[in-house]
């Protein structure tokens, strides 16, 4: 199938993101919220394509399910809830941990759950997941801004869903046979260059739109640890919040050399 939106020669990420945005808007395919500019966008039809999840097999055997906040993927958090699967979140911008678990209220009917699967839910009805806690993530479901039928995907631009990955690799929380699956309009499948892809960007092994399920074969490999020269100051204030959270602050912190690697200093091998 044709792409809709055309990407031209030299385009960047961003220049994709604002044609996508432009698109979804000018066409009043989005949903609340909007506009659907710097977000995943929320669109018409989105319920249809995650219902879409119920007719992949790696749901099916799935047992631990982590689905991003997303308004768009609201629809997976429900049919993870509604099989019984333990449901994992991102917390937010990674500020107090990795994971929240959603915790269902004992013999919950499908309104509850429906509760539970709101972005509303998902703050009131989790708990946290300690970075020491053995998890194992059978599917990993993520929002995308555009993605090609290869599997190269484009987010929002903050990176959050390429270093939670990252994480869940550095945890042994993930592995390569972990499949991603992204959820979009059909007009978010747009052809993108490999060239934009870096060696820090999540890929995905399947796109469910409301019309399609595309497997993409991609071969390229996804993050398994975090590129410290990727991750821009902000987000290391995040980090240290986070290593303070679990009492695990370095006695400090070094950028070094042409690649500007971090290095952690601990006084102790608990401690590192």
């Amino acid at each position: 199938m044709e792409s809709i939106i055309k990407v031209n020669q030299g385009d960047t990420k961003w220049d994709i993101r604002h044609k996508v945005w432009n698109y979804i808007e000018v066409k009043n395919l989005a949903s609340f919220p909007r506009p659907v500019h710097n977000r995943i966008p929320n669109f018409k039809g989105a319920l249809e394509a995650c219902e879409k999840v119920l007719l992949l097999e790696i749901f099916t055997k799935a047992a631990v399910v982590k689905v991003d906040p997303d308004k768009a993927l609201e629809g997976v958090r429900l049919a993870s809830l509604q099989a019984r699967k333990t449901l994992l979140v991102p917390t937010p911008r990674l500020k107090t941990g990795l994971f929240n678990r959603i915790i269902t209220p004992k013999g919950a009917t499908r309104k509850e759950l429906h509760v539970c699967s709101t972005s509303q839910g998902v703050k009131e009805m989790s708990v946290p997941v300690g970075l020491d806690d053995k998890v194992q993530v059978d599917l990993v479901v993520v929002g995308s801004v555009a993605v090609s039928n290869k599997g190269y995907r484009i987010g929002k631009g903050e990176g959050f869903a390429d270093m939670e990955y990252a994480m869940m690799a550095c945890m042994g929380a993930v592995c390569e046979s972990t499949v991603v699956v992204t959820i979009v309009h059909d007009c978010q499948v747009v052809d993108i260059p490999e060239e934009l892809t870096e060696s820090h960007d999540l890929t995905v092994d399947f796109i469910l739109t409301p019309t399609r399920i595309i497997k993409t074969e991609c071969t390229h490999p996804k993050p398994q640890g975090i590129i410290w020269s990727k991750v821009s100051r902000l987000r290391v204030s995040e980090l240290k919040s986070l290593l303070r959270e679990h009492v695990a602050v370095p006695l400090r912190i070094s950028w070094k050399g042409t690649k500007h690697r971090v290095f952690l200093l601990y006084s102790d091998d608990t401690g590192a």
